[in-house]
């Protein structure tokens, strides 16, 4: 079991950065599939990014291909979010989540973190 806490989350101006961090309690974390997903205002979560348990595989929507990347620490239990290039669509309050299914879906993840949010300015 993991319990992911989600931080890193701001305001920020369209061509900005951020990088969310989510670090997640319990033994069993590279035993995880690691994920961010979002939620737009009024709209349903969606996934963003997905990184296998070592890291050797990861998966990116196609609305951040090229401008975000996801990324894990195992010895320090954290997984990360580098976003460059945001654009006021990538506002949202972001989830890292953490699964043993694949593909990860919002339907397949097992633990949710509270989320953070995200907001970029025009």
């Amino acid at each position: 079991q993991v319990q992911p806490v989600e931080s890193g989350g701001g305001l920020v101006q369209t061509g900005g950065s951020l990088r969310l961090s989510c670090a997640a309690s319990g033994r069993t974390f590279s035993s995880y599939d690691m994920g961010w997903f979002r939620q737009p205002p009024g709209k349903e979560r969606e996934f963003v990014t997905a990184i296998t348990r070592y890291g050797s595989r990861t998966d990116y929507a196609e609305s951040v291909k090229g401008r975000f990347t996801i990324s894990r620490d195992n010895a320090k239990n954290t997984v990360y979010l580098q976003m460059n290039s945001l654009n006021p669509e990538d506002t949202a309050v972001y989830y890292c989540a953490a699964g043993r299914r694949r593909p990860m879906t919002v339907r397949s993840v097992d633990y949710w973190g509270q989320g953070t949010q995200v907001t970029v300015s025009s």
